[in-house]
């Protein structure tokens, strides 16, 4: 396929929506598949994994291809839910362009909205499809007027449906001023219905608007004729979709094959191809410059790997975007993130798990090569004579943490290493040890993407994981002064042990520090280290739950030792009795761990959001806005933000994000440390 006839549509839109099943349906009729899937039964070309069959939801970005009118449309089907962010922020830097499907509702679901959002962000073209016409009480009109109140000036509807009894029959496409009625065999030609002339011609005119305002020119000519021809209204809306400053707004039913061949026609008509799309920036290495790569066939090779999959029977699989040149089978490339050549073996293209071997990957296409040993997600594989560098795809940090554990004892290492396996194809979570609590945490976007990681480790490697709410680091220090004796003495044949120290214990600003005030020999030099170390062992249990100890300065000031039987040992036994004897004595306190938030919203919730911080026993810092969106910076204690992704999409209906970062300390309020401390104690004793 030449570059000119290749166009990348990423199918995006609200988790339900019917994403997988409009690709089916796009795919049957371009006779990439002899018949629709579908996900109820787990028969979709799309969602081929196991645990995408047991959920009937879209987890990982799939691709596929087929052909329509000699245009090659490769769809990358991504995932909806808020969890698999990653996978979408993927798919998105391999598509040309973007089709969001949104339900027939009346309303424009928060997914929707954040998916418009990020795409007009990228500048990526995109249509809508509004999907489900065949229900009953189908609202394609109060769809559109939702879609045309959030994001003014952009839609542009160019069908009317044509409806009977409450569900769509046909439609009209107002800029071809053609009628079809949908029939078994695929839509039918029809005049356009009396009735509804008023209504195209107001349509008509609507989107001569649309497209004169997109080109000065045509702009011009507008305000002189008070009217554009067809071929100049569709080439002001190409031109409005290529610049995102036009959405054009079609409908019809996915899972009756309704209004997906019309569909079809416009991604052709109105859809850039990959060598129309806005250039990619990239980083030449030779030259120490940033370029623009054109999309063409007959310049140095460029691509970069947006996936990678780990097959247990095939091995490794990476995804890879031609931005420019050919690849060919059994040709080396360089990575330039590795610095490293890589031999490439067989070229595929993909159709969701089936792979087709092919000679070369042309410039703009989409396909996927195996066994590539030092290369990643994000990788760029070049020529070796041209070198250039694509940007890193942008990845969501992890806000959500559970403690993991396997369910059977003595394969913690195991759920490690398949854990660190998946790590190769998913680059949105994280797995660290806490250094405090000793737990091995597993973050990530969400309980959702979580549950499927431990799922998968389950299935690939055998082992059995448990996720459960992390403990909570907490830790201790000291408010006052105390002077404490701690004397070891045993006396057991032979020599004894002898060991005796008097130690201040006070406030520090550093975690620990030791010093000696010891006069006349009391305690001679050589059992210091022995003091400081017994303390320093202390320092991992403090007095009121067992938690480690910080901001303690430890004085040696007296003491005593016998000839014989004092010994390093003895020494280092008395400096833990003397902080036993004085670390109650000196005001013990609570520490409790403190995040500082940055957290995003629309500004309809900014007060919500504030009210349910003050509840979390949070601090309010500073409120600003970015474009439409409020944002908060706040200071709130861990334990009160364990499981704060969920919530705040709970109270935000999915609309709000946060970042978060560890910055401090902070002294737990007295009633809450009771609570803290008891419930140490009752474990200790269990």
């Amino acid at each position: 396929m030449s570059t000119k006839i290749i166009k990348n549509i990423a199918i995006i839109g609200h988790s339900g929506e019917g994403k997988t099943t409009l690709c089916e349906a796009m795919l049957f009729n371009g006779g990439a598949i002899d018949r629709m899937g579908k996900v109820v039964d787990g028969s979709t070309v799309s969602d081929y994994d196991d645990l995408e069959k047991a959920k009937q939801m879209s987890i990982y970005a799939s691709c596929s291809h087929l052909v329509w009118k000699d245009t090659k449309i490769n769809l990358i089907d991504l995932p909806g839910y808020y969890d698999f962010e990653g996978e979408r922020n993927e798919g998105l830097r391999a598509a040309g362009g973007a089709l969001l499907v949104i339900g027939a509702n009346g309303s424009v679901p928060i997914g929707a909205q954040n998916v418009v959002e990020y795409c007009l962000k990228l500048r990526k073209p995109l249509i809508i499809f509004i999907n489900g016409m065949d229900k009953e009480n189908a609202d394609y009109f109060g769809t559109v007027a939702a879609l045309k109140e959030k994001y003014a000036g952009k839609m542009a509807p160019i069908q009317i449906p044509i409806m009977e009894n409450g569900k769509m029959q046909g439609v009209i496409n107002a800029l071809q001023e053609r009628a079809y009625l949908f029939k078994e065999g695929g839509p039918q030609e029809i005049a356009i219905p009396e009735d509804m002339k008023a209504q195209v011609e107001e349509m008509q005119y609507s989107l001569m608007e649309t497209g004169a305002e997109n080109d000065e020119s045509l702009l011009d000519k507008y305000f002189e004729e008070s009217y554009l021809s067809k071929e100049d209204t569709i080439r002001g809306i190409r031109i409005g979709i290529k610049t995102c400053n036009t959405i054009p707004v079609m409908a019809g039913s996915a899972l009756t094959n309704r209004g997906v061949i019309n569909l079809l026609n416009e991604i052709v008509t109105y859809m850039p191809t990959a060598g129309e799309r806005a250039n990619m920036f990239a980083d030449d290495l030779v030259n120490d410059d940033v370029i623009s790569i054109e999309t063409t066939a007959d310049a140095p090779f460029a691509a970069q790997v947006f996936k990678t999959v780990i097959d247990p029977f095939s091995g490794k699989l990476s995804y890879l975007k031609s931005f420019r040149g050919v690849l060919k089978s059994g040709s080396t490339v360089w990575n330039a993130n590795t610095q490293q050549e890589e031999r490439i073996g067989q070229v595929y293209l993909l159709k969701g798990k089936k792979m087709e071997p092919v000679d070369q990957l042309d410039a703009g296409d989409i396909g996927a090569v195996n066994k590539l040993n030092n290369t990643s997600t994000g990788d760029t594989l070049c020529d070796v004579n041209a070198k250039v560098r694509f940007p890193a795809i942008p990845m969501p940090k992890p806000t959500l943490y559970m403690a993991c554990t396997s369910e059977k004892k003595g394969e913690e290492d195991k759920v490690f290493a398949g854990l660190a396996k998946l790590g190769e194809e998913d680059l949105t979570f994280c797995i660290e040890k806490n250094a405090s609590t000793g737990e091995l945490l597993l973050g990530g976007q969400g309980d959702m993407q979580l549950e499927t990681l431990a799922k998968k480790v389950k299935a690939r490697y055998g082992v059995e994981i448990k996720l459960s709410e992390p403990k909570i680091a907490y830790k201790e220090t000291i408010r006052g002064k105390a002077d404490a004796e701690g004397k070891h003495k045993k006396q057991s044949g032979g020599h004894g042990q002898y060991g005796h120290c008097k130690i201040r214990f006070e406030p520090s600003e550093e975690e620990f520090e030791f010093a000696e005030e010891v006069v006349g020999g009391a305690v001679p030099k050589n059992y210091f280290p022995a003091v400081e170390k017994g303390l320093r062992e202390c320092m991992a249990n403090g007095p009121l739950a067992g938690c480690p100890v910080i901001g303690v300065k430890a004085v040696l000031y007296d003491g005593s030792y016998h000839d014989v039987d004092s010994n390093e040992l003895s020494f280092k036994m008395a400096a833990a009795l003397a902080f036993k004897d004085g670390m109650p004595k000196a005001k013990p306190v609570l520490l409790e761990p403190i995040y500082r938030l940055k957290i995003v919203v629309p500004s309809d919730y900014l007060g919500d959001v504030m009210g349910d911080i003050n509840k979390r026993r949070g601090r309010i810092m500073g409120t600003d806005t970015e474009e439409d969106k409020s944002v908060i910076t706040a200071e709130v204690p861990m334990a009160e933000i364990k499981t704060y992704t969920m919530e705040l999409r709970s109270l935000t209906r999915g609309s709000g994000k946060f970042v978060s970062d560890f910055l401090a300390y902070e002294e737990v309020p007295p009633m809450i440390a009771e609570k803290v401390i008891a419930a140490a104690k009752a474990a200790n004793n269990a």
